[in-house]
């Protein structure tokens, strides 16, 4: 009998479980947040500088809702980095399915998360509390990118609540293997020009 999940419901010990999903903590394996990233310009930093005056000003208005930290943080960072414009697309309530190899578990669900090109996620974490963790997202976000239809090429994606931001990597060559990045923090300005700079890297390599 088929067992379905749908895909806010998955945890990573299903993921491990039924997919066989492995984390890779050696640095090497996800270098692309690491170095040769492009420059930030002195006008993007300021506009990066607005966006977070305007989170911080969020703060004092809860709950944090997924859609409004989508107008005020997501959507101005993929606007200032060109997502918009082609070669990138962006779609959202995609529904995915995958499923394991016997066919014993079948994940579906809507996909909540914005696609670039179909191997670039950015997934928003509905946040009650400022101090939710992204780590909430990182089942979710992988679920989506199993699903990717380039399964030979690695995929990537950002997680953010918001405050904090976390890069994810996934190459399923053999069997499925993850890697994350550091958390970068919104308060600091240095991790959002950070950040933004890591998220035109990988808009570079999905082109």
């Amino acid at each position: 009998m088929v067992q379905i999940v749908q895909a806010k419901n998955v945890t990573l010990r299903s993921l491990i479980d039924d997919f066989q999903v492995q984390l890779v903590q050696d640095r090497s394996f996800f270098p692309e947040w690491q170095g040769n990233l492009p420059e930030v310009s002195a006008l993007e930093k300021q506009q990066l500088e607005r966006i977070r005056d305007g989170f911080i000003n969020l703060l004092d208005y809860p709950p944090l809702l997924e859609d409004v930290i989508r107008m005020t943080v997501v959507d101005p960072l993929l606007f200032l980095g060109g997502f918009y414009l082609p070669p990138f697309y962006v779609r959202s309530e995609e529904s995915i399915e995958i499923q394991t190899e016997d066919e014993g578990v079948l994940i579906t669900g809507s996909l909540d998360t914005l696609v670039l090109k179909n191997r670039l996620w950015v997934l928003v974490v509905e946040s009650k509390r400022a101090s939710y963790s992204v780590e909430a997202g990182l089942a979710q976000i992988l679920a989506y990118m199993l699903a990717s239809p380039h399964p030979h090429q690695p995929c990537y994606g950002m997680i953010t609540n918001g405050g904090s931001f976390m890069f994810v990597k996934l190459v399923q060559d053999s069997s499925p293997q993850y890697a994350v990045s550091k958390l970068f923090g919104i308060r600091e300005s240095e991790d959002l020009v950070t950040v933004f700079s890591i998220l035109k890297r990988l808009g570079e390599l999905v082109i």
